[in-house]
C-alpha cells in the first residue's frame, strides 16, 4: 500500500429543516463490514493519537466535532490529510503507519474498524512497519 491509496469518502447526508442525518452502513457507504466502532474525545491539543499500523484491518475515521490532522506512511513517504467534516470519512487500507494529531478543542474522531480489536493485527514499533513494509513492496 501507499499513502494514496488512503482516500477521503463523501457521505451523502439527509437535509431538512430538522437537520442533518448522516447514515452509514457496512459494505454500503463503506467497502467493509464494519466489526468495530470506537471514538476519540477530549484529546489535548498538543497530543498524538495513533501511531501504529495494521496487518489486516482496514479503518474509515471522521471528524464527527471539530477537526483533527491524520498524518499517513507507507514507509517511504508521509500525507497530511485535515478531517473537519463529518460528512466525510478518511479511508484508511491496512499498512498505512498513522498518527492522529492537532485536535481542535471539540475535536472528536469516530472510527469504523473492518476487523474486532486483535493485538496481534498491530505494529506498535515505526522500524518493524517500515521493514516489513519496504519489503512488500519488491
Amino acid at each position: 500500500m501507499s499513502v494514496a491509496d488512503a482516500r477521503i469518502l463523501e457521505l451523502k447526508p439527509i437535509v431538512d429543516a430538522r437537520g442533518h442525518l448522516c447514515v452509514i452502513e457496512g459494505a454500503q457507504q463503506v467497502p467493509f463490514e464494519i466489526k468495530r466502532v470506537y471514538y476519540l474525545y477530549d484529546v489535548p491539543t498538543n497530543s498524538t493519537r495513533g501511531g501504529h499500523a495494521h496487518r489486516k484491518l482496514h479503518q474509515m475515521l471522521i471528524a464527527v466535532s471539530g477537526r483533527f490532522d491524520v498524518v499517513l506512511d507507507d514507509g517511504r513517504e508521509r500525507r497530511r490529510v485535515s478531517l473537519s467534516r463529518p460528512d466525510q470519512g478518511l479511508l484508511i487500507p491496512t499498512m498505512l503507519w498513522r498518527e492522529l494529531e492537532r485536535f481542535s478543542y471539540n475535536g472528536i474522531c469516530l472510527v469504523l474498524a473492518s476487523e474486532h480489536y486483535d493485538e496481534a493485527d498491530y505494529f506498535r514499533e515505526y522500524e518493524a512497519f517500515q521493514r516489513e513494509a519496504l519489503a512488500n513492496r519488491r
